[in-house]
C-alpha cells in the first residue's frame, strides 16, 4: 500500500489538476449552463466512465513499462514535468478564454448523446493518458507492493477527486458564471494561483529521485 503522506500529496495534486481548465471541464460547464444540471450530471457520468477506461489501460501499461524498460521512470518524469509546465502556461497565456463564457446557441442533446460525448471527450483526449503515464509513476514504488494495484489505488482516488469537484462545478456552474462576469479580477487571480501551484509541482517532479 502507498503511505498516507504520499497519498495526501497525490490528492492535493489531483485536486489542483482537476480544477485546471480542460476539455472535460469546458464540456461539463457548457452543457450545464445551456441545458441544465441534469444534462451536466449525465455528461459527468460519461466523463467518469472515460477516466475508468484510461485507468485500467494505464495500470496494465505502467506495470509492463516500468518492469521492461530500465529508464522508463526518467522518461516519464520528464514527460510529467513538461506536461505540468504546459498546464501552467495554458492557465496564464495571453487572451486565454474564461471557461464560463459558453455559446448559448448549443443544441439540446438527448441523455444518451450527452453521456457518449462526455465519455469520448475523455477517452479520445491524449492528455489524460499522458497525465496518468507521467504522473502516477512519481507515487508508485515497487517496495509498496504490486505496481498494478498501486496504479488502481491512485486511479480510484483520482476519479473520486475528479467526480467530487466536477459534481460541485455542475451544481454551481450558472452561479459561478454570473459571479465571474461581475468580478473579472477573480479570474486573473485564479489563473496565476493555479499556474504557481502547477509550476511548483513541476519542479518537485523534476527533482524527484528514481526508485
Amino acid at each position: 500500500m502507498i503511505p498516507i503522506h504520499d497519498l495526501i500529496l497525490f490528492i492535493i495534486a489531483a485536486f489542483i489538476l482537476v480544477i485546471s481548465p480542460g476539455p472535460n471541464m469546458i464540456y461539463l460547464i457548457s452543457r450545464t449552463i445551456t441545458q441544465g444540471k441534469k444534462a451536466g450530471l449525465t455528461s459527468l457520468a460519461g466523463v467518469i466512465c472515460g477516466f475508468l477506461f484510461h485507468i485500467v489501460m494505464v495500470s496494465f501499461g505502467l506495470t509492463a513499462v516500468l518492469f521492461a524498460v530500465p529508464y522508463a521512470y526518467v522518461v516519464l518524469k520528464i514527460l510529467g514535468t513538461v506536461y505540468l509546465l504546459y498546464l501552467a502556461y495554458q492557465a496564464i497565456k495571453p487572451n486565454s478564454k474564461n471557461i464560463f463564457e459558453v455559446d448559448q446557441n448549443i443544441s439540446i442533446d438527448r441523455p444518451r448523446k450527452l453521456f457518449t460525448v462526455g465519455f469520448l471527450t475523455n477517452v479520445l483526449n491524449p492528455k489524460v493518458a499522458v497525465f496518468y503515464l507521467s504522473f502516477f509513476p512519481q507515487f508508485i514504488k515497487p517496495q509498496y507492493g504490486s505496481i498494478f494495484t498501486q496504479s488502481l489505488e491512485l486511479g480510484v482516488i483520482q476519479v473520486f477527486v475528479s467526480f467530487s469537484i466536477n459534481f460541485i462545478i455542475v451544481l454551481t456552474a450558472a452561479q459561478a458564471a454570473r459571479f465571474f462576469a461581475k468580478n473579472p479580477t477573480w479570474i486573473k487571480a485564479q489563473k496565476w494561483f493555479m499556474a504557481s501551484v502547477l509550476g511548483f509541482l513541476a519542479i518537485k517532479m523534476a527533482l524527484s529521485k528514481a526508485k
